[in-house]
């Protein structure tokens, strides 16, 4: 890897309109190095640096396995059984079974119960209305949202692979068998032995002072400024942290060596391992254009799902080896951690729509930059 080749990338990808700025982190077997490129934002001319906080979104997902995972190590949660015994409103979930001629839809009680590990997989039929058409007209039709008690899903737990709230759902078995918030719970035993000082739900004034600027892309192309989103602070286990490009480092880091002390063999076999085999996993179509575009990660690859992560099968030419660990989050933020090699990336930028195409180009030859000689 040539640094100097990395950065030049980003440089050129800001100036090509890419993002306003973006931030970047590697771990290589030689150390870790820091990229920025641009400005905070469109409206905010101060220079990007290494340090900008981010919303990370469902980058948070990984984060609040691990925590699971750290649970199910200590016999406070248990994989497969079901999840109603400690959160009540998943007792008895919905199943969304199409719609009549005049479309009013058909809703039946699930088949099973939903599992930790139905969660925690994507398994459990827990959606994202912005990847699913059917979800997104069961909520016009009714009224009800993502957090509706009980919440209606799109199929029967375990009977396929859907992108959705699951992994929110985690967290709130987290905070319900340990009596402590997400926050608190994360700071104690993730982020404070891991030395994450810039990742939190709630980032104090100077961590604020360092924020990147939220936009969304105009049909332009342009990057139009906007508040921040979210414009509160959430302890969502599926996408509130906030964080920098090395500080989550860190944090792949840990999944790709020995678990520095937050999680035991075990655990990361569950972080690491196979646990989800249906098909077309970490593929997500869009419904809201306006959020997200399609993402279809690595095509031509099969994909799996872990406790945490999405997982390839194979080599990606070029880049990571077959068995490493990515995801993002909706505000261009993305990522991968590779055992085999002993390699992980972050880059981070701030606009919506997700899996933006010079975004995902950009990222593409960060990777291959990473991995060249």
């Amino acid at each position: 890897m040539k640094p100097q080749t990395i950065q030049t990338l980003l440089d050129k990808a800001v100036s090509d309109g890419a993002a306003p700025g973006l931030t970047a982190a590697v771990l290589r077997p030689d150390g870790v190095h820091q990229f920025a490129a641009g400005v905070r934002g469109a409206a905010d001319p101060r220079p990007m640096t290494a340090d900008s906080v981010f919303w990370i979104a469902s980058c948070t997902k990984a984060i609040t396995a691990l925590a699971a995972g750290q649970l199910v190590a200590r016999g406070l949660l248990t994989l497969d059984a079901p999840i109603g015994d400690r959160v009540p409103g998943l007792a008895s979930p919905k199943v969304l079974d199409g719609f009549d001629p005049d479309g009013k839809p058909r809703v039946r009680a699930a088949s099973r119960p939903i599992t930790l590990r139905d969660l925690l997989t994507h398994t459990s039929g827990l959606a994202y209305d912005f990847c699913s058409d059917d979800l997104t007209r069961y909520f016009a039709a009714t009224g009800e949202n993502l957090m509706s008690d009980p919440p209606t899903l799109v199929f029967d737990p375990g009977a396929g692979w859907q992108y959705g709230i699951g992994i929110d759902a985690a967290g709130w078995a987290i905070e319900a068998v340990t009596g402590q918030g997400l926050d608190a719970y994360f700071a104690e035993h993730i982020l404070g032995p891991l030395g994450m000082g810039d990742t939190s739900f709630t980032p104090d004034a100077a961590r604020s002072a360092r924020r990147a600027g939220m936009h969304v892309r105009g049909p332009d192309g342009a990057h139009i400024p906007v508040d921040p989103f979210p414009n509160a602070p959430q302890m969502w286990g599926g996408g509130g942290l906030t964080s920098t490009a090395p500080d989550y480092l860190k944090f792949l880091a840990a999944m790709i060596t020995d678990g520095a002390g937050v999680a035991g063999p075990d655990t990361l076999a569950l972080l690491r391992d196979i646990q989800a085999r249906q098909p077309a996993a970490g593929d997500l179509i869009s419904s809201n254009p306006g959020f997200s575009h399609d993402f279809l990660p690595m095509p031509g690859i099969a994909k799996h799902w872990t406790l945490g992560f999405l997982r390839n099968a194979a080599d990606v030419p070029g880049g990571r080896r077959a068995g490493s660990l990515a995801w993002g989050g909706i505000a261009n933020c993305y990522y991968w951690a590779d055992p085999a090699s002993g390699v992980a990336g972050v880059m981070f930028a701030q606009f919506l729509p997700f899996a933006d195409p010079r975004m995902m180009a950009t990222f593409e030859a960060f990777e291959q930059a990473v991995y060249a000689d």
